[in-house]
């Protein structure tokens, strides 16, 4: 199931939505503490964290997939979001120094092409970070949150799909630890419940979040790939056909 953009909104709205803002964003912050003169870009839903470098970075705008929509962004100044193709995005190469990819990846109708086009966007020093479902978390088999939909994956998953792609992860770390509940008083803890979580239970988190940059040579394993496929002989060759009665 694709996210709706309106149900995204709607979501971060919500006690929930601002408790998982809160806690993703904090991860978000230790890995860019400082943007001031880079071209920043979100990819997926990522107006509620795109917040945190609006008034540092040199130039900062939201793309969100056609097939989840697109609402203007921010709501009171000249509006920076754009609806893009997955596979076809609407920027030059090299024209971004960081991309926050989020409510992107798990839904992904053209994943490897998607892919592509974000290490194209990419400048030769850009980095991209990639928040995604954690398999093992409560958040991702709860469907009332975005969460709860598409795909999610392990941290050695995104990592494997990220080298598989031409990036190379550089950091790793996760967020959401509390329960995807509307409860007051245990969203009232998540700061507390995010301290022990990273320490105690890591692998539990609500959300895997990948650190990684362009790579400029190919993987030993897809070199493989292409050097087995390189050799295989054609399925025709020595063939003949030969009319039949």
């Amino acid at each position: 199931m694709i996210a709706d953009v309106v149900d995204l909104r709607d979501f971060y709205a919500t006690r929930r939505g601002r408790t998982a803002r809160a806690a993703i964003r904090g991860r978000l912050r230790e890995l860019w503490p400082d943007l001031a003169g880079q071209r920043v870009a979100g990819l997926g839903y990522a107006t509620p964290y795109l917040r945190t470098w609006a008034g540092e970075a040199e130039r900062v705008l939201a793309l969100m997939p056609a097939a989840q929509g697109v609402l203007r962004w921010p709501p009171g100044g000249r509006n920076l979001a754009a609806l893009a193709e997955e596979a076809a995005l609407p920027l030059p190469d090299n024209a971004i120094d960081r991309m926050l990819v989020i409510h992107a990846l798990e839904h992904a109708e053209q994943l490897r092409p998607m892919l592509r086009e974000i290490w194209r966007t990419l400048s030769g020093s850009g980095r991209a970070i990639f928040v995604v479902p954690n398999r093992r978390g409560i958040w991702a088999h709860v469907d009332s949150t975005p969460f709860g939909h598409g795909q999610p994956y392990s941290a050695g998953q995104l990592s494997r799909l990220l080298r598989d792609n031409l990036f190379t992860p550089t950091a790793m770390t996760a967020a959401l630890f509390t329960l995807p509940v509307e409860s007051r008083l245990l969203l009232g803890s998540a700061r507390a419940w995010e301290r022990i979580g990273r320490r105690a239970f890591e692998r539990f988190a609500g959300v895997v979040i990948v650190e990684a940059t362009k790579s400029l040579t190919m993987p030993d394993a897809l070199r493989q790939r292409r050097v087995l496929v390189a050799r295989r002989p054609a399925l025709a060759t020595g063939w003949r056909v030969t009319p039949s009665g």
